[in-house]
């Protein structure tokens, strides 16, 4: 069996965890590390892969929730702290800047808003949070381009703020579309 490590953010009390989608994809069993030593079983409450989102469920009370940010009010060149178990080095904290805003055109899937930064984002660093210096989350770390350096992208926290709502009350994404058959 292999094992992969990825990082998440807790949002609420109630044991709710922000991740990546492809952090707790086709995973069989989730464990749920916490800063202050537990480890906790971890299930999957909704995944939307277009988005690279998930939440994940811990049975636990009085979490502390991270505060959700408005993503919208980034300026480039702000600072951005990421967050995360790069390699399993775990309660890492790099620092850099806000790079970019709504860049696109990285060929990563139908979804492309990304917000980049040259704070280190490696392996392991996926589904934690990208934060300003308030400490608000303004992203989730999705991804980091190859083999370029300094180069980290963030699901802006906007829209993740959406998806987990859906997520988390029906465990999927309805999205509307229209079709013509012929």
């Amino acid at each position: 069996k292999q094992m992969g490590e990825g990082s998440g953010v807790i949002v609420d009390a109630t044991g709710y965890v922000l991740t990546n989608y492809h952090v707790v994809a086709g995973a069989e069993k989730i464990s749920v590390h916490l800063f202050d030593g537990r480890e906790l079983k971890g299930t999957v409450r909704g995944t939307d892969s277009r988005t690279d989102l998930a939440v994940v469920h811990v049975e636990a009370a009085d979490l502390p929730g991270a505060t959700l940010g408005d993503s919208d009010k980034l300026q480039v060149g702000e600072w951005a702290i990421a967050v995360g178990s790069p390699f399993g080095l775990e309660e890492t904290v790099t620092v850099g800047v806000i790079s970019a805003k709504g860049r696109s055109g990285l060929g990563t899937g139908t979804y492309e808003d990304f917000i980049q930064t040259d704070a280190s984002i490696n392996p392991g660093n996926s589904g934690g949070p990208l934060v300003n210096i308030d400490g608000e989350v303004i992203g989730i770390n999705a991804m980091i381009i190859q083999p370029g350096q300094g180069i980290g992208f963030a699901i802006p926290i906007n829209l993740a703020k959406t998806i987990m709502v859906e997520l988390i009350k029906t465990g999927k994404v309805i999205r509307p579309w229209v079709g013509i058959g012929l």
